[in-house]
């Protein structure tokens, strides 16, 4: 248990009791088992962290903290004056003037920095940072890893699942998290790190061994002002005067953003400050920004009808293996070899990596769904122009048949992807049926008008046809109605998810169920000779 005068000392903070008539010594001597920014996730001998907010300081609840069992809050000085106000008990403030800086290195302090008791492999990135991850965890527990992964879709724990809400949790979360890791003896932690992450120092304190990068495309730009802006913050993970920067780095130079990254990675004032950087290449010659060849190279692809794909992956020991990779796409053979470079970075037996990746399939991600159709039905998580054109491309070289995409564009985030999302799915597809996805507090009926646009913007005689159709179930059954022998039905947008947040409110929705009881009802009706037509919605014409 950490004191309270350790923790002060350890953020660089004062600590004041307020209320001190009331009991200064008791207050001083209570000891911290736990620190959280929630106050109803408050229990006995935990910190509060009361941050500054946009609409209200966290200190306002300081009351519900304290009567939870708070035995300390750490807080700035206005919230400082709010824990005063809330109660008449004598009680330790540690008073910082920036608490959200301060917020990992507490959190790290309060739970014994746990990141140092393991390996930590952060990957950021914009596309594939989800599959890379499940890839890693396979090919480390493959090699004898007891491994701990975090994650969008899941958090495991040697294989035990936990509920995940954030790409990756605040620092509190995060660090108790490792803490039970490290008790139930994981060596290796596997997460995902998100732009956001990185920019609001979730991640602050942790300890990565390894720093991993797939790409960079456009997204975020509700949050961050342009695309330099969100490169800057997945370059935290890799830069000299980043407190989270990556004691190795591995990363994927098949775009100039990776180029660039690799060049940040290796920045260093001597070599004693340099940071160990090795590159990856999807395409088997790209390599970094003069010119050089990738550490790790990829050659002789084969992809099956089945989407399992063999390569030659070869490393900077010079020794060419066969791998395979049970996803399809060219970014998953991508991914497949950041993943088996990232095992190798910490120690990993690069053989039983490679045998560990064979055969993982990720949630939401090019998920098939499988109901006795005799044409291909799919959902995939890309919510994101070049996520969604790679995912559109790789099931268009699979297949001789038509393409119809279901899509639509997420609330209170980047307005400004929308159109080209609606661009890119009519240029690609034969039918695109534009429906709601997460309108969260937003007009569905708005968005649904800028993706529509998007798709509008392509001339008729080069785009497929555009039906409009806001209820989501019932876009998903115009799709597989007008599907096929031979054709493909992508549902993109929500991938992995179970709910469909409306208006402040989370309803019941995952696009697997969906898209498979659409596929039993069509399955059955045209068993009895009596295919039901289409749901009806708007349509907006296509190619000729």
């Amino acid at each position: 248990m950490t004191q309270i005068s350790v923790l002060a000392d350890a953020i660089g903070a004062r600590v004041e009791i307020v209320n001190a008539a009331a009991g200064e010594d008791a207050a001083r001597a209570a000891a911290i088992t736990g620190i959280d920014l929630r106050a109803q996730g408050i229990r006995p001998g935990d910190v509060f962290a009361a941050l500054p907010g946009a609409r209200a300081h966290g200190a306002s609840y300081a009351g519900t903290a304290l009567e939870r069992g708070a035995v300390a809050v750490l807080t700035d000085e206005a919230g400082r004056d709010l824990v005063a106000e809330a109660t008449s008990d004598s009680v330790a403030v540690l008073v910082h003037p920036e608490p959200r800086v301060a917020l990992g290195a507490a959190s790290a302090t309060v739970y014994g920095h746990p990141s140092r008791s393991m390996q930590v492999i952060g990957i950021t990135g914009t596309s594939g940072k989800t599959t890379t991850s499940y890839l890693v965890e396979a090919g480390l527990v493959a090699a004898g890893r007891v491994v701990g992964l975090v994650g969008t879709v899941e958090t495991r724990i040697e294989g035990i699942r936990v509920p995940s809400t954030l790409t990756t949790p605040e620092a509190p979360q995060l660090h108790a998290l490792f803490a039970v890791m490290r008790e139930r003896g994981v060596d290796t932690v596997v997460m995902e790190v998100s732009s956001h992450a990185l920019a609001l120092g979730r991640v602050d304190a942790t300890e990565f061994a390894v720093g991993g990068f797939t790409n960079l495309s456009q997204d975020h730009l509700d949050f961050h002002k342009d695309l330099d802006d969100y490169f800057g913050a997945k370059a935290r993970l890799f830069a000299e005067d980043s407190p989270v920067r990556a004691r190795r780095a591995v990363v994927c130079t098949d775009d100039v953003w990776g180029r660039r990254m690799a060049e940040v990675a290796r920045a260093g004032r001597d070599d004693a400050t340099a940071v160990r950087t090795v590159t990856t290449g999807g395409d088997g010659d790209a390599g970094d920004a003069a010119g050089a060849a990738a550490d790790w190279t990829v050659t002789d692809e084969v992809p099956e009808e089945t989407g399992v794909q063999q390569f030659t992956l070869t490393g900077p020991d010079g020794i060419a293996r066969r791998a395979t990779v049970g996803l399809p796409g060219r970014y998953n053979v991508t991914n497949a070899a950041l993943a088996v470079a990232l095992c190798a970075e910490v120690g990993a037996d690069i053989d039983a990596a490679i045998r560990g990746i064979a055969d993982v399939a990720v949630p939401g991600r090019v998920e098939r769904v499988e109901r006795g159709q005799d044409f291909l039905a799919v959902v995939d998580y890309a919510h994101k122009p070049a996520a969604l054109e790679a995912v559109i491309g790789t099931l268009r070289a699979a297949t001789e048949g038509r393409i119809a995409v279901v899509v639509g564009a997420g609330g209170d985030r980047d307005r400004t992807k929308r159109p080209i999302m609606g661009e890119v799915a009519a240029r690609a597809a034969d039918l695109v049926v534009v429906t709601d996805d997460n309108p969260r507090t937003e007009s569905p009926a708005a968005i649904r008008a800028a993706v529509l646009d998007g798709a509008h913007s392509v001339p008729a005689a080069e785009r497929g046809e555009i039906l409009e159709i806001g209820d989501r179930a019932a876009a998903i059954d115009a799709a597989v109605a007008w599907a096929r022998p031979g054709d493909v039905v992508l549902v993109a947008g929500k991938g992995h998810e179970t709910g469909q947040e409306i208006d402040g409110v989370k309803h019941p929705f995952d696009d697997r169920e969906v898209l498979g009881a659409a596929l039993d009802k069509y399955r059955t009706a045209g068993l009895d000779g009596d295919h039901p037509p289409a749901a009806g919605g708007s349509h907006h014409g296509g190619k000729a």
